[in-house]
């Protein structure tokens, strides 16, 4: 039972958050279709990452997954992230009504992405890194898949990611009702903003939280502007771009590998060192991708495979520090609370990025994303030191 329900779990959020980046792989044709300005690509994913954020903060505050059962929540939220993200495809490219619309998709994956790694926890016993670290790679998958649509890039008819993401999306709303929760699962306390107050002053959870904000810096501005770098670099030495949706697929999916090798092995060395290793390689891809730039697309291609490996093979050990060093009530609430913060980051990242680029131009767009992971890279390391590390993966820090 426990492999078959995690494995429906993992299915199903593959498939319903294929939504999520169905802007960024429809971006190409969507810019030969209309002349969008850097507010206007920037905001088909950065207003995911706000609407995620304020779809969080109401079901938490709501204690819906509590509530409700939570099958009935996931599905919920996979099918209005199906509406939503089909009904795009009758807006003006580039309007507040699509960007309106990825909002309200970023709001109904708050139902699908937590709710289902809720789902998974409940069957962890002494393997949480690896649970954790499997939905994860669900996640990476689920990013990954609508660049799968639009594998002849600005060739292909900019609404076909949004219908293929909005079938899959209703398909895992149909399938998540055959999992079942594990003997783990408890009801959480409702939201408490007493995590405020615990975030700031306990300096272990300074650190863990320091650590996933300086990752997600990085990770979703990395995977909204993967395709757009591989096509300027394709594009400066007259590459035929057919193959960029293939190849920023590759490079984003390859990131489950990362996820789960990094779940497995911090179970058993620890959650620090593995998070700082993983920031220690994607913060350096970041500057690298800049020199590798006159190189040949063998070395390119290469490079971004290493870094969207790295990029979120970390991701899964900040969630499993805050649980592990918070107190039990208030487990739910900084969990909460991480993610918030996060999310509402990479909205920044995410929507800065172009205007970054529209000064250095595209060699050096990831430069910038190398300050999340140096930040995160030191918080481990302190967090390491600290005498509460001794809570961290059963005493290995």
């Amino acid at each position: 039972m426990k492999a078959k329900s995690l494995a429906l779990i993992a299915l199903c959020q593959v498939l319903a958050l294929s939504s999520w980046f169905a802007g960024a792989a429809a971006l190409p044709a969507l810019q030969a279709a209309a002349d969008l300005g850097p507010f206007a690509r920037a905001a088909l994913s950065s207003s995911v990452q706000i609407g995620f954020v304020a779809g969080a903060l109401f079901s938490a505050g709501l204690g819906l997954s509590d509530r409700f059962d939570p099958r009935r929540v996931f599905a919920a939220g996979a099918g209005l992230a199906a509406l939503t993200t089909l009904a795009v495809i009758v807006t003006p490219p580039g309007s507040l009504a699509m960007a309106g619309l990825r909002l309200m998709t970023g709001a109904s994956l708050a139902l699908v992405y937590p709710v289902g790694m809720k789902l998974a926890a409940s069957w962890a016993k002494g393997d949480a890194g690896l649970l954790i670290g499997l939905l994860v790679g669900a996640l990476t998958l689920g990013s990954a898949l609508p660049h799968l649509f639009a594998l002849n890039g600005a060739g292909v008819n900019w609404r076909t990611p949004f219908v293929w993401a909005a079938g899959l999306s209703a398909v895992s709303a149909g399938a998540i009702g055959l999992c079942q929760a594990g003997p783990a699962f408890v009801r959480a306390t409702a939201f408490h903003p007493r995590a405020f107050v615990l975030a700031i002053r306990r300096r272990d959870l300074r650190y863990a939280n320091l650590g996933y904000l300086g990752h997600m810096w990085e990770l979703y501005a990395f995977w909204a502007w993967a395709g757009a770098f591989l096509l300027a670099y394709f594009q400066t030495r007259a590459l035929p771009a057919g193959a960029i949706g293939g190849l920023t697929f590759a490079i984003v999916a390859s990131g489950a590998l990362g996820a789960l090798g990094a779940g497995w092995l911090a179970d058993r060395v620890g959650r620090t060192p593995v998070a700082a290793g993983a920031m220690l390689v994607s913060g350096s891809c970041a500057l690298l991708t800049g020199l590798a730039w006159p190189l040949g697309p063998a070395v390119m291609v290469t490079l971004l495979l290493v870094y969207g490996v790295s990029v979120i093979a970390d991701s899964a050990q900040f969630s499993a520090a805050i649980a592990e060093l918070a107190p039990r009530d208030l487990a739910g609430s900084l969990l909460t609370l991480q993610t918030a913060l996060g999310f509402a980051l990479t909205a920044v990242s995410v929507q800065a990025l172009p205007y970054w680029v529209g000064v250095t131009g595209w060699q050096f767009a990831f430069a910038p994303l190398a300050i999340g992971p140096a930040i995160g890279v030191w918080a481990m390391l302190r967090l390491r030191s600290h005498p509460n590390a001794s809570q961290l993966a059963g005493g290995r820090g």
